[in-house]
């Protein structure tokens, strides 16, 4: 199958940048646009150039004062105090000049991807810039400074009133969408992630369902550490399906955070890049059945930046060109332009090797850990209310 695919993407985006140290670097969009040009699998006509989200925009999510905060931190014109008040000047999320603007520039693009599929000019549009989803109406957090996942989704409903699923496989929680949507019944959330025990930003129970009548429309897999890939696709499959089913969307929105790999810095989960050709495939197949292919990408987390986030990412391209991810080699232009800047050795192959794969004694225990709390989440789809 091949789909009219957008890929939105400007150096600018580059420009959301902390500072050198910070483990959130945009260099990895490029790194992932680069290895799909020496694949021969993007070319310019599949790009579109972001536009800068209006402040009108912003507010649909965000309060005004929160922006105008951001904005006086971008000139340098915000004190300690305030900052902090609305998480601004964080270890997390601190302030860099220009940051509005840069920020400003990541809902944008989704908002470009938004319109690339409403207009039916794209099927499916992918985003790496954005998924910041950590991000709350007055406040940063988790190294997002505007929310573009939820600015879209209420982009989505004032525009389209369509009926939104947003599926996020970070292995952080999902939180600023959640809360955003918490009592909305017109949009799904549904989010696996490694549990909040061991991991920012502790929320993403099971039982966190929605209230008043958003209830019975949040959905979470909180699975264990050191989970892998067999348990994962396992749970992550079969809830994605039943929640689909259940809301019967009109429009699914994934947000792919790259950092449940085992060669995460930050994380605690141990799979491999399986993951990473499915999780796109069974987004494009559920798409096509449910949503007339109506898909938006976004990037997210994803801290090893060399040798996990662009074959995970590209995939999702390659899944939303053709229907299937690539495999073999990867391009020699492409390792070898990139590896003498790398700080660790580049892969050869979109897959991994097996040797990667970490011996954990307690596989037998976290599979059956993750497997009661998928459980645990089917009867919400079967009795919700």
């Amino acid at each position: 199958m091949t789909c009219k695919s957008s890929f939105i993407y400007s150096d600018d985006l580059l420009q959301y940048h902390f500072h050198s140290d910070h483990p959130f670097n945009q260099k990895r969009v490029l790194l992932t646009k680069e290895l799909l040009e020496s694949s021969k699998q993007i070319n310019g006509q599949d790009m579109i150039t972001p536009r800068m989200a209006t402040e009108e925009e912003l507010l649909l999510f965000h309060d005004l004062d929160y922006v105008e905060a951001v904005k006086k931190a971008s000139e340098g014109q915000l004190n300690t105090g305030s900052g902090l008040e609305f998480g601004l000047g964080t270890e997390d999320t601190p302030i860099f000049p220009g940051m509005h603007e840069a920020a400003s520039l990541l809902v944008g693009g989704t908002l470009t991807a938004v319109e690339a599929v409403m207009s039916g000019k794209s099927l499916h549009s992918l985003h790496l810039g954005g998924g910041l989803h950590h991000g709350f109406r007055r406040k940063a957090s988790g190294f997002c400074i505007y929310n573009d996942g939820a600015v879209a989704i209420k982009y989505i409903r004032e525009n389209y009133n369509l009926r939104v699923l947003y599926v996020d496989t970070d292995a952080h929680h999902g939180d600023g969408v959640q809360w955003a949507f918490y009592d909305d019944p017109n949009v799904c959330t549904f989010s696996v992630h490694e549990t909040g025990r061991y991991l920012f930003p502790g929320t993403g129970n099971v039982n966190e369902r929605g209230i008043k009548e958003g209830h019975g429309y949040s959905f979470n897999l909180p699975i264990d550490a050191f989970t892998q890939d067999e348990s994962f696709l396992h749970v992550f499959e079969i809830a994605f399906k039943e929640v689909v089913d259940y809301f019967k969307p009109d429009i699914i929105i994934t947000q792919n955070g790259a950092d449940a790999h085992v060669f995460d810095p930050l994380t605690h989960l141990c799979t491999t890049m399986k993951i990473y050709d499915q999780i796109p495939k069974l987004a494009h197949d559920l798409a096509h059945e449910y949503c007339d292919g109506k898909w938006i990408g976004l990037g997210g987390g994803g801290y090893d930046i060399w040798r996990v986030v662009p074959r995970a990412w590209a995939q999702i391209w390659n899944v939303m060109k053709t229907g299937l991810p690539a495999s073999g080699d990867l391009p020699s232009e492409w390792v070898n332009k990139w590896q003498n800047k790398a700080t660790v050795p580049l892969p050869k192959y979109w897959h991994d090797t097996d040797d990667i794969n970490p011996h954990i004694p307690r596989k037998a225990e976290i599979t059956d850990k993750n497997e009661k709390l998928l459980l645990n989440l089917l009867k919400y789809t079967k009795n919700t209310i």
